[in-house]
């Protein structure tokens, strides 16, 4: 059995208006809301169960045949304690985590579902093309990104100013297996309070990564998206319009 969890408890407060009365999963792309689009995915991607982990507006994600989870304290903690909400799934068996501001094919569900390794995020391969339309700068917002030939990671989530040290973005849409939830549970067993409540994943992911935890990759080029801010939502728009950007739905109505 495949599982997923979608980590949708935070507040959005970039969305702007676009998050004022809702969350952020429930921001639409095309007439769809996000955490359609990615229930959507992850079930055509052999997903058997799916999980929400709810916190703002709890009471406004609400779908048929989900279970939920809930981070009472989403208001003053950061991803990863959304995450150790769903830890009874987390010890039983490999979960799909996927982020709630992302959208996906489900061709890389079933990617992540299929790579060996006790823990595997996905990364974009393409990312510059994004980038340079999401933002003026875009070594201002790219992560360290650097892997090895057969894949490992090697350096996640730190700042640069050179080109070579990224070789991809992560994607906010990974896979986690018992034996890594364990390892997880031990570095916030290791750490202060404060610091686990703070840890996002890209930081969990940094210090997995020093204690020596092996992080496998799974690379994809593009038709993705993460929607941070009310720009983010036009340009997608922009972008399935002009043909550069084709969600999945639009693939099987051809």
């Amino acid at each position: 059995m495949m599982r997923s969890v979608i980590l949708a408890a935070g507040r959005g407060s970039r969305m702007g208006h676009l998050g004022d009365d809702r969350p952020k999963c429930l921001v639409e792309l095309e007439g769809k809301a996000l955490i359609e689009r990615q229930i959507a995915a992850l079930r055509r991607g052999g997903v058997d169960e799916i999980g929400v982990v709810r916190g703002y507006r709890a009471e406004m994600i609400d779908f048929p045949g989900l279970f939920y989870f809930a981070n009472e304290r989403w208001a003053e903690t950061n991803m990863v304690m959304s995450l150790a909400a769903a830890a009874p799934w987390l010890r039983s068996g490999p979960v799909i985590v996927s982020y709630a501001d992302i959208f996906y094919r489900s061709e890389l569900v079933r990617g992540l579902a299929g790579t060996p390794g006790q823990l595997v995020i996905s990364y974009d391969r393409a990312w510059r093309r994004l980038w340079t339309r999401r933002f003026a700068d875009p070594l201002a917002d790219a992560e360290t990104f650097r892997i090895d030939s057969a894949g490992c990671l090697l350096a996640i989530g730190g700042k640069t100013t050179c080109i070579e040290d990224i070789e991809g973005q992560y994607m906010g849409l990974l896979k986690v297996t018992p034996p890594a939830w364990l390892a997880i549970e031990a570095l916030l067993d290791s750490v202060a309070a404060e610091i686990g409540d703070r840890l996002d994943v890209t930081g969990l992911l940094r210090r997995l990564l020093e204690r020596g935890v092996a992080v496998d990759t799974l690379g994809t080029d593009g038709q993705w998206g993460e929607i941070d801010n009310p720009e983010d939502a036009a340009l997608y728009e922009n972008m399935v319009m002009a043909g550069d950007l084709v969600l999945e739905d639009a693939l099987e109505s051809r």
